[in-house]
């Protein structure tokens, strides 16, 4: 489901991505301790937006929104799928996949 994804994508990619708004966000302060006034702007400004864009845009806006939109996050128009020649046979599909069997516990004895 998409909720699924949600949870999936924050859980694998969460670290990553803080981490390397962290590193371009030091990159710039260092840029902006820099003599030339040009500069200091340019790199203050792009780091907060960095700063922003890790914090409330990919871990607060971007996961809210594809909540909110549910299945339209999949939605794939026919003409782009043509494009791209993938077909669109499982796409009105309403069945929900079959659930997994249990798993069967291993014993050391066996």
């Amino acid at each position: 489901s998409t909720n699924d994804a949600v949870i999936e994508g924050i859980g694998r990619t969460g670290r990553l991505v803080t981490s390397a708004a962290l590193i371009l966000f030091l990159a710039f302060a260092a840029l902006a301790s820099g003599p030339g006034t040009d500069l200091k702007i340019l790199a203050t400004a792009l780091g907060f937006g960095i700063l922003l864009d890790a914090t409330i845009v990919r871990s607060l806006l971007v996961p809210s929104l594809v909540s909110l939109f549910g299945s339209w996050n999949w939605y794939l128009p026919d003409s782009v799928a043509r494009l791209l020649r993938i077909e669109q046979s499982h796409r009105h599909s309403e069945q929900p996949a079959p659930e997994p069997e249990p798993p069967v516990p291993a014993y050391a004895g066996d």
